[in-house]
């Protein structure tokens, strides 16, 4: 993985604690999306929200697959939730995502939780 998916990372886990600080759990998915995505820009990094991901089936490629929540600078993926806990299911959504998208790095966040810092989490592509 390179440095700068790791600066990254370090920087979006500070603004994920300042957002949860200022709004606190139990928002919609949007709102947290939203202010994150203010205070990531706010940081100096490019970033891309409710971004298309193609998929292909049976040789065709189809438009209309799924939605990154927020892509920074086309290294990293950002996917929020607001749920009572994450399921397994959470983590292959991001690992589905950083494969389609030939990523190494995704987060998976949390923002319903009475702990932030333990609803962080870091899911690695191989590639």
């Amino acid at each position: 993985m390179d440095s700068i998916e790791n600066q990254i990372s370090y920087d979006v886990r500070g603004a994920i604690f300042k957002v949860y600080n200022n709004l606190g759990p139990g928002l919609f998915e949007s709102v947290y999306e939203t202010a994150l995505s203010y205070e990531i820009e706010k940081l100096g990094y490019s970033i891309e929200r409710q971004v298309a991901l193609p998929f292909m089936y049976e040789k065709i490629k189809f438009e209309q697959g799924f939605r990154i929540d927020i892509l920074i600078e086309d290294k990293v993926i950002i996917e929020l939730k607001s749920v009572e806990t994450l399921a397994n299911v959470h983590y292959k959504q991001v690992l589905t995502y950083l494969k389609l998208s030939n990523k190494k790095l995704g987060i998976l966040v949390n923002f319903n939780s009475e702990s932030i810092s333990d609803s962080i989490k870091r899911v690695v592509n191989k590639l």
